[in-house]
Order: structure tokens, then sequence, then C-alpha cells
């Protein structure tokens, strides 16, 4: 018993002596990495919750592309609902009030909205001075500690009534097919009796994830909100009318005090798109070139009439025809009398 005991003792106090021996920093860095641990556990966590699927980037090197500027009107039907309910409700909230909170929280980057009219992603036209864009449109808010707070009351969405939005159309060789992509999107404010004021610009690809987590009603007949935003913007489901096109010599279509000759370019542009969707197939240098089996079109039938017979061959196909039909008729006679005698079996013969 006294050797069990002692055994059991040095164990222990060997098992002991090991766990004193660690180093301190050791110790440390083994607290540290189950902490450096939790974080990225939380940052994998928030980077899933905006896993959705949201339609892949236009790429870069596409053979053909044409980006065009849409101004949607949210009074009109098809954009609607974007609009409403202009006030949040304990499951829905509008588009802008959904992206206004995003730039609040600095989640999502808004860019400066140029004079022009064009957008600049780049980093010196990112707006970091979020007070500076609620000082020029006038929103109430609240600062503690150079964070702002915006009351749902005191947000403008009700005079959030129209949307600049770039839309690019191109066409994939990777796979052969043909896109419209919103890839821009900027939020007007109109105030009666005040100029329009354009807020900012937000890249499409940015706020899709949170697009893809944003209900819409997308028919009155229909009330259940089937639909996400990005769906909406994805599938082309808006109306907006052709503002502006990118061009070498910059010209935009809003500046031409002729409204008819406006409509009549709007259209020409509208119908060019179209044109080009629907004959990327049609052609067919291009579809022999893009698919790996060309099939051969059939060849028209000739429509050269036979030289017409002489009597003396008219005589001779007569009567070859008169022979295969004397020779068809003797030959259905003999079927005939066949079939009406008996039935003979060949093993029957050989007996």
């Amino acid at each position: 018993m006294k050797r069990i005991a002692f055994l059991i003792f040095s164990i222990s106090f060997f098992i002991s002596t090991q766990s004193f021996a660690q180093p301190a920093r050791s110790r440390v860095t083994s607290s540290n990495a189950a902490a450096q641990q939790g974080k990225s556990t939380t940052q994998q966590n928030d980077r899933a919750s905006l896993m959705f699927p949201t339609e892949a980037e236009m790429p870069e090197d596409v053979v053909w592309r044409r980006d065009i500027y849409r101004q949607l009107d949210l009074m009109a039907d098809k954009n609607a609902p974007l609009y409403y309910p202009v006030e949040p409700t304990d499951r829905q909230v509008n588009l802008f009030t959904y992206l206004f909170r995003l730039f609040l929280s600095k989640r999502v980057t808004a860019y400066k909205y140029n004079l022009d009219g064009s957008e600049s992603f780049a980093e010196k036209d990112k707006i970091t001075d979020v007070k500076e864009v609620l000082d020029r449109c006038y929103i109430y808010y609240e600062e503690d500690n150079g964070k702002y707070t915006v009351a749902d009351t005191d947000i403008p969405s009700a005079n959030i009534t129209r949307y600049y939005i770039k839309e690019s159309s191109f066409f994939d060789q990777r796979t052969g097919t043909y896109h419209a992509k919103v890839t821009a999107l900027c939020p007007i404010l109109i105030e009666e009796g005040e100029p329009t004021k354009p807020l900012f610009w937000m890249k499409y690809d940015d706020i899709a994830p949170y697009l893809s987590r944003l209900p819409i009603m997308s028919s009155n007949l229909n009330n259940v909100t089937n639909m996400t935003a990005d769906d909406y913007f994805t599938m082309n489901r808006y109306d907006g009318k052709i503002y502006k096109t990118a061009n070498m010599q910059g010209k935009v279509l809003a500046n031409e005090p002729d409204t008819v000759k406006v409509k009549k370019e709007q259209e020409k542009i509208e119908r060019q798109l179209v044109e080009f969707e629907e004959n990327i197939w049609h052609q067919r240098e291009l579809a022999d070139s893009l698919d790996s089996v060309a099939v051969e079109q059939p060849k028209a039938k000739s429509t050269k009439r036979r030289p017409t017979s002489t009597t003396k061959e008219k005589a001779v196909s007569q009567g070859s025809t008169n022979r295969r039909s004397s020779a068809a008729t003797e030959k259905k006679e003999k079927g005939s009398r066949a079939s009406s005698a008996p039935t003979v079996s060949a093993r029957r013969q050989r007996r």
C-alpha cells in the first residue's frame, strides 16, 4: 500500500510540476488564439449572413457593352414597389429608407454625384462626411460620439420619388449570353419649390447582398411579398426613360429642348438594344463561329422542269407501266388463290 501511495504521489507531483513549468508566454498565446478564433468565427458569421445568391458581376473584358442611364419615376405602377410603404412598418420598408440606413451606418460606401451627372467610384469621390449630406438635405439628426441617429419619421423617403440608374447591356462571350444589368443607383430628393437634389451614387454590387434581404410587394392582385428588391432589379421589372448614354461626345438627351426629337432618340436606342439581342444568333457567320457544331442549311429544291418526252418515249413508258400493272394483278391473283388453299407447314410436307 505504501508503494502504491508513493507511486500516485510521484505521478501527481510530476504533472503539477510540468504545468507550472509551462512558459507564461505560451499560456497567453493560447488564450489569445482562443480570442482570435472567437473573433474569426464572429466575422465568418457576419460574412455568412451576406452570402445570398445575387447576380454575377459584369466581366471587364466583354466583347460588346453599352451603358445607358435611366430615370425611374416611382409614381409609375411598375416602379411603385420601390416607393411603398412610405413610412416603415413592422415588416417592410421602402428602398430609400433601407439604403439610407446602410449609408448612415457606413455599411455601404456612397459616392458623390458630380454636376455633369456622371458617376465616379474613385477613392477621392467617396463620401466620408455623413454630416454634410444630412445638413445639405435638411435632415434632423442626433449626434453621439461621432455617430448619427435619424428617426424613421425624419427620413425623407416620401420625397424620394425618382431614381437615376445606370444600366449596362453586354454580351458575355464566355457563356454566350446577353445581359442587361443595373450597375449603379442614385436617389433623387424632390421637394416643392426646391431644385432636384441627386443625393449620392451607390454601386449595385455593393448593395445587392442587402437588397436580397429586402422583401417587396410585386403585384396589387397578390399581396404576398414573394420577391426581393434584388430580384426586382435583376429581372428588369422597372420602367425608366433613357436620359443619357455613354457616348464619345458626352451628349445628354435631357439637354435637348425638342421633346419630340428626344422621344424619337429614346425609341431608337431601345430599338437598337432589342435588335442586337435578337440578332445575336440570327447572323449565320456569328452562329457558325460560336457554335461548336454548325448545322448546314438544307439546299433549296430546283425549280427547273424536266424536258418533255417524245411520243416514242411515252409509248415505251406507257408499255412498261401496263406491264407493271398486269404483273401486279397476276401476282395478286396468285396470292388470293394461294390464300384460299389449305395451309401446309414445311414439317408436314417432309412427312
